[in-house]
């Protein structure tokens, strides 16, 4: 059964065409996916991901749990309100899925993990925990409504509508989140762009949605949040990468602590496996459009892209790719589209950030 966030009528009275995104009905855009993409950009726009799901973890063992449980090493995360980026693995060394971990307090923390595979998530940890024999309390927080602000003017027009929220959040550095009444914001996001992710009482979403709105925030749908995200080198899961793919095959290596002596789930086959893959950006130089599933031949063999679209920003195919280790930024590489032989060039994958382009 198709499940609905709180802002669903807010969503059909702004216009949206609305589809079935991993279970949950949500606005595809509101007229223009490409208006919406750069409204971010160059100014500023507002997302609902309430369907995303906030988990709050506490109690004496929480640290040791989360320890555990991900593949980036929470002792990184000492001040309250830093924020980690991290994934859960399986044995296998697979990505169950990647979240952001936030520390509220000594023994509490908040984690935010994708919709999709949000029930699958808690059953893992509940799982864990049972295994484990902790002493945590692992609980969903459905009561929770989360709303993204993304683009160059959405500090500002967040501050408009709660100028309470200034003094705490206007030297707030990235990867941070700080409470404002019932309101956490966080300087976390999905676009490349400045902004806050306000994660508030799912109640007042409506009542805070049309106030963003009133003070001129435009609405944005997911079609515009997939551009925006391919744009800035952001992963999507279960798209460029899954329980099959390593985080090391999925350029998350980075989020992955394998030199402190700690155990986690999945560690032993990273160590045996290694990396296999890299994860590259394509730009393509012919005409065409750049998918996921094409094949991309190069010196060292064959690689495939996991996401790929015409770039508003760019005005140009851009994707990403899992390829060979061996081929480097820089080289040639062909894209099978259609049965011909496009030329691509191989980059750092990351396109356009901060409303720049990157290449």
């Amino acid at each position: 059964m198709t499940q609905k966030t709180v802002l669903n009528d807010a969503h059909r009275r702004f216009g949206a065409k609305m589809v079935d995104f991993g279970g949950w009905d949500m606005p595809l855009h509101y007229g223009s996916q490409l208006e919406e993409h750069h409204t971010v950009r160059r100014d500023c726009g507002m997302f609902d991901v309430s369907h995303m799901c906030a988990v709050d973890i506490a109690g004496a063992d929480a640290k040791a749990f989360l320890s555990r449980l991900i593949a980036n090493n929470v002792d990184k995360i000492k001040l309250p309100g830093k924020a980690l980026y991290s994934a859960m693995l399986n044995d296998a060394g697979g990505v169950v899925d990647d979240l952001i971990v936030y520390l509220i307090g000594d023994g509490q923390y908040r984690m935010v993990i994708n919709a999709g595979t949000a029930e699958k998530d808690l059953a893992w940890m509940a799982a864990r925990l049972a295994d484990w024999k902790l002493d945590v309390a692992v609980v969903a927080r459905r009561d929770l409504a989360i709303i993204a602000v993304q683009g160059p003017n959405a500090k500002a027009r967040v501050w408009q509508v709660l100028p309470e929220s200034r003094a705490a959040t206007e030297g707030l550095k990235p990867f941070f989140a700080t409470t404002v009444g019932d309101c956490f914001i966080a300087t976390t996001g999905y676009t490349g762009e400045d902004g806050f992710e306000i994660t508030l009482p799912a109640a007042k979403a409506e009542g805070f949605w049309q106030a963003l709105a009133d003070a001129g925030v435009k609405p944005i749908g997911l079609a515009a949040r997939d551009t925006l995200r391919l744009e800035a080198g952001m992963n999507l899961y279960g798209q460029d990468m899954d329980e099959t793919i390593s985080p090391l095959d999925a350029g998350l290596a980075w989020t992955v602590d394998l030199v402190s002596p700690r155990d986690f789930v999945g560690k032993v086959a990273l160590l045996a496996h290694g990396q296999q893959k890299q994860f590259l950006g394509l730009l393509l130089l012919d005409k065409g459009v750049l998918r996921a599933h094409q094949k991309v031949v190069t010196a060292q063999g064959d690689g495939e892209i996991t996401s790929g679209t015409f770039s508003p920003t760019l005005q140009q195919s851009v994707a990403l790719a899992r390829l060979p280790l061996g081929v480097a930024i820089g080289d040639s590489v062909k894209v099978i589209i259609r049965d011909k032989e496009l030329a691509a060039k191989v980059l750092k994958p990351c396109f356009a950030r901060n409303g720049k382009s990157m290449i």
